[in-house]
């Protein structure tokens, strides 16, 4: 057994106990006639956050909970849908398997409603536990994608090459069984937008700076895109860089990779990569450009000093 399967195993017998002890607690509430409830740390809450230049923003204590309760209107259904999940994810370990949130929702759209509320409760249970997502076996469907000096090898065997310099290669939606990485890239570059990526893919960007990794989480990046960047960067060590618009929207994609998200601060330390540096064009740079500065308004403004950059920025 290899120490990764070591850890895994020890992770998943900790994620068993946890919640048979939980379900204990409700099962011995309902047999002194009591309220069954459970007390969650509120992901939402920045009194609950620190920040740590070496790791980003990071859950640092419980100051700030949420108490779902059986006889309150507000949260009775939550606490249902919390123990659902609960069963779910027990079954998952158990039997070693995996599930994605999206069939957790269509075996139960009844209960759940949305997608969103299990994607949130998911998130909330990782949380309750303390434990990362992946531990509990449930899978998200990755949106992010990468091309470039990589090849790696998915958990049920399959060999996946990103060296094609044509199409790009989804993020996988398992990063934990990713394994066998080989790449001699000198650095990777984070693009905000699928746009500007699948420029430079035309471009035959990786070949002429070859050798490099490019992916995008085509926007705000969803959790894989941000364990890729993060576990790539553990393995090579090697420079990550961002290429962001420089407005609002564009620095907090850059800082969400850089620093991580309140929402996902549980888990800062496997998704963040605090050393990313921003590449592109600075707001301080509009200083170059008289003309930019005096533009009539901000969408004139994005306008000419987007033509000015000479990219699809």
């Amino acid at each position: 057994m290899t120490d990764r399967q070591r850890v895994d195993e020890e992770r998943s017998l900790e994620v068993l106990n946890n919640i048979e002890n939980l379900i204990l607690e409700i099962v011995t509430c309902l047999s002194k006639d009591e309220a069954p409830a459970l007390v969650l740390p509120n992901r939402s809450s920045w009194d609950n956050i620190s920040f740590d230049s070496a790791i980003g923003l990071q859950m640092s204590s419980t100051s700030a909970v949420m108490t779902i309760r059986s006889d309150c209107p507000k949260t009775a259904t939550t606490l249902s849908q919390i123990l659902k999940i609960l069963s779910v994810t027990y079954t998952l370990v158990q039997s070693n398997s995996y599930a994605t949130k999206r069939d957790i929702y269509y075996n139960h759209p009844q209960l759940f409603g949305s997608q969103k509320i299990v994607d949130k409760i998911v998130d909330d249970v990782s949380c309750m536990l303390k434990v990362p997502r992946r531990v509990l076996r449930v899978l998200t469907t990755s949106k992010g994608v990468i091309s470039g000096d990589l090849c790696y090898m998915e958990e049920d065997g399959t060999r996946i090459d990103c060296h094609s310099s044509s199409a790009a290669v989804a993020v996988s939606a398992n990063i934990a069984g990713i394994q066998n990485i080989i790449s001699s890239a000198k650095f990777i570059l984070i693009v905000e937008k699928d746009a500007t990526f699948q420029r430079l893919l035309q471009d035959d960007f990786c070949t002429k700076l070859f050798p490099c990794i490019m992916i995008t989480g085509k926007g705000f990046p969803d959790v894989n895109s941000r364990l890729m960047v993060r576990k790539l960067w553990d393995v090579l060590h090697v420079p990550v860089f961002t290429l962001v618009d420089a407005d609002p929207h564009g620095i907090e994609i850059m800082c969400i990779y850089k620093y991580g998200s309140v929402a996902m601060s549980f888990e800062a330390q496997s998704l963040t990569i605090p050393s990313a540096m921003w590449l592109g064009l600075l707001p301080s740079d509009l200083e170059r450009f008289p003309g930019v500065l005096c533009s009539p308004s901000p969408r004139l403004m994005k306008t000419n000093w987007t033509a000015s950059s000479n990219g699809p920025m």
